[in-house]
């Protein structure tokens, strides 16, 4: 069973709904150790975290999470956009939104919760949320 960083994910589905500049999955790492650090909750080895963002990045884009932002809204071949994929995992595990813990709690339970085929089914369920 494949567990995933929901946090260190979040954080990156926003920046992606948020940013048109270059995405630096390694600098939202450090934003993010920053803020469990100061939430004083357990941030881990900082090199480990900045590459699962970079892996979380290329693994967002390869299952079809994000992808490259067009030339026509500002794409540089370094920024992206999500997809409906993309948007459908955020408002899932957004911790904004009351009851987040629920579908982190039935993704975990998923073989991969980020294949497409699974999370799709998943996710289609009214129960999850």
């Amino acid at each position: 069973m494949t567990t995933y960083d929901w946090d260190l994910i979040e954080r990156l589905l926003h920046e992606v709904q948020n940013g048109e500049g270059s995405f630096a999955p390694r600098r939202y790492a450090e934003q993010e150790a920053a803020d469990r650090a100061a939430a004083d909750e357990p941030t881990g080895n900082l090199d480990t975290l900045k590459k699962t963002a970079a892996d979380y990045e290329a693994l967002l884009f390869k299952r079809g999470f994000i992808e490259s932002r067009p030339e026509e809204e500002g794409g540089n071949g370094e920024n992206f956009i999500l997809t409906g994929l993309g948007a459908q995992l955020l408002a899932l595990i957004d911790s904004s939104i009351p009851g987040n813990d629920h579908p982190r709690q039935v993704l975990d339970e998923q073989p991969d919760a980020l294949d497409p085929v699974i999370f799709s089914e998943v996710a289609s369920k009214a129960a999850i949320a």
